[in-house]
C-alpha cells in the first residue's frame, strides 16, 4: 500500500509496547490514510471503514506488548483490517440472507391468511346458501353432501323415493349455485386485491 515505510518503526514499536501514547499517536497518523481507503474499498462506506480503522488501531493498542515482534507494521495493521472488514461482510451478508428467508416466510404466510380469510368467507357463503334451502332440499343436501349418504340412503332416512331425493338435490344445488353467484362480489374483490 505505502511505498515509504515508517522511519525507526522498530524502536517506534518498542515505544508503544511500553505504553507510549504519543508515538502511538504518530503511527495512527501515519497509517490512517492508506488503512482507511483500503477499508473503504473493499467496504464501500465510509462510516464503516471509519470503524475498521477505530478498531485496528485499538486491537494495536490492546496487544501493544506484542509489537516489538512484528516485522511489518503495514502488512500487520492491513490484514487486522482486512479480517475485520471480510468479517462485516459475512455478517452482512448473513443478515442479508436471514432478512429475505424472513420476508419469504412472512410472503408465504401471509398469502396463507388470505387464503385462509378467503375460504373462511367463501364457506360462511355456502353455509347463508344452505340456511335458505326449504327444509326438506336442505335435509337432502346436508345428507348427501356433509354425510356422504347415497340417494337410496337419504330415501329410506326421509320416507321419499329416490326420484324425489334426486330432485331435491338438484334445485338445493341450482339453489346454491345462484346464491354463491350473487354473493361472491366480495370474494372475487379479496382475490383482486390479493393480487395488487
Amino acid at each position: 500500500m505505502r511505498v515509504n515505510p515508517f522511519p525507526n518503526e522498530q524502536s517506534v514499536l518498542i515505544k508503544i509496547a511500553a505504553g507510549d501514547h504519543q508515538a502511538f499517536r504518530e503511527v495512527y497518523d501515519f497509517y490512517y490514510q492508506s488503512i482507511y481507503k483500503y477499508a473503504l474499498h473493499l467496504l464501500k462506506s465510509e462510516s464503516l471503514a471509519e470503524e475498521i480503522i477505530q478498531e485496528t488501531f485499538l486491537k494495536i493498542w490492546i496487544n501493544r506488548i506484542r509489537l516489538p515482534e512484528i516485522l511489518n507494521l503495514e502488512s500487520y495493521l492491513v490484514t487486522i483490517a482486512r479480517n475485520r472488514s471480510l468479517d462485516i461482510l459475512r455478517q452482512s451478508a448473513l443478515r442479508y440472507r436471514k432478512d429475505q428467508t424472513l420476508k419469504k416466510t412472512f410472503e408465504f404466510s401471509t398469502n396463507e391468511t388470505e387464503e385462509q380469510i378467503i375460504l373462511k368467507d367463501t364457506r360462511l357463503i355456502l353455509s347463508e346458501a344452505i340456511a335458505q334451502l326449504p327444509p326438506q332440499q336442505k335435509q337432502v343436501y346436508e345428507l348427501c353432501k356433509q354425510q356422504g349418504l347415497k340417494y337410496d340412503e337419504v330415501a329410506k332416512i326421509m320416507n321419499l323415493s329416490p326420484l324425489t331425493v334426486q330432485s331435491y338435490m338438484k334445485i338445493a344445488l341450482r339453489a346454491i349455485r345462484e346464491y354463491m353467484d350473487k354473493n361472491t362480489d366480495i370474494i372475487i374483490m379479496a382475490i383482486i386485491l390479493k393480487l395488487f
